[in-house]
């Protein structure tokens, strides 16, 4: 299996993960507010990957630190608290919309932080399937902006940048150490807020925010890093960020798993147009700084 095989396919598994996010996060918020959910999550991963960097005896990264703080402010910080506060107001599925650009930062995060240098058909491609993207949410009645979209852009801009760095980084120390040693560095960001939260949590919400909220902290913000990370450091930033445009789809797809929504012939539809550009994005040159 070639490298850029080995790294779409992590790549897939990682957004795969990351698909539930939105739809478990709106189920958490049922039962706690955005602060414990966007951020408390970080806690519960932090204390796993303590515990798997210290069995594992793994060495503290001194030269990496300061890239190993933006990636954590941007996917352990950001992204979740941002998310968070978006899903109070609005549904998964329009989530899932706004957050179709995600790929297209992350390869632009990839161009300005990490030396990779996408070719012309490439952007085409990837203009292509963003496009694609924001004409469903047309389509389906997204309209106009609202304030949680601009807290998701927020969250776009938070998750491209973590993502792309993140992944390079995953080419000098591995992939899931990156995540582990991510959120133990931001745990000082992370823990002031969520004790100032602390007092007011509901600690006998529902069961179903519970799993929710298990679900985000141990997978969307640990376990799917192992597989995306390491596809990222693998496959390229850029080409590999470009398997991000499935997951509105498969949002959608858990979305009506998990809420009993329908899923119609329009978005099957869009999801193969968009499959289409992910496909023709894979044959497009993407030179990579050594």
């Amino acid at each position: 299996m070639s490298d850029d095989i080995k790294g779409l396919s992590l790549g897939f598994v990682g957004v795969a993960i990351f698909s539930v996010t939105l739809p478990a996060t709106r189920i958490a918020l049922t039962g706690f507010d955005a602060v414990t959910v966007g951020l408390g999550r970080a806690i519960v991963a932090a204390a796993v990957a303590a515990v798997i960097l210290t069995v594992t005896r793994q060495p503290w990264p001194r030269r990496h630190w300061k890239r190993l703080l933006v990636v954590g402010l941007g996917v352990v910080v950001g992204f979740p608290l941002f998310a968070s506060i978006a899903m109070e107001s609005v549904p998964a599925t329009h989530g899932g919309v706004v957050l179709g650009v995600l790929p297209l930062a992350t390869s632009a995060a990839g161009a300005l932080f990490c030396g990779e240098r996408p070719s012309l058909g490439f952007w085409l491609l990837a203009l292509l399937g963003s496009a694609l993207v924001v004409g469903f949410a047309a389509l389906q009645g997204a309209g106009a902006l609202q304030a949680a979209d601009l807290w998701l852009l927020a969250a776009v801009v938070s998750a491209g940048t973590g993502y792309a760095i993140g992944g390079e980084l995953s080419r000098h120390i591995g992939g899931w150490q990156v995540i582990c040693w991510a959120l133990v560095v931001t745990l000082p960001v992370v823990v002031p807020p969520v004790l100032w939260v602390l007092p007011a949590v509901a600690w006998d919400a529902p069961a179903t925010a519970w799993a929710a909220f298990l679900y985000v902290a141990l997978f969307s913000q640990l376990i799917g890093f192992f597989a995306w990370n390491r596809g990222l450091a693998i496959g390229g930033v850029a080409r590999v960020s470009q398997v991000q445009l499935l997951q509105l789809f498969m949002t959608l797809g858990f979305a009506a798993l998990l809420a009993g929504e329908t899923v119609d012939a329009t978005t099957l539809a869009f999801a193969v147009a968009v499959v289409a550009t992910v496909a023709a994005g894979r044959r497009m040159p993407v030179r990579r700084a050594e």
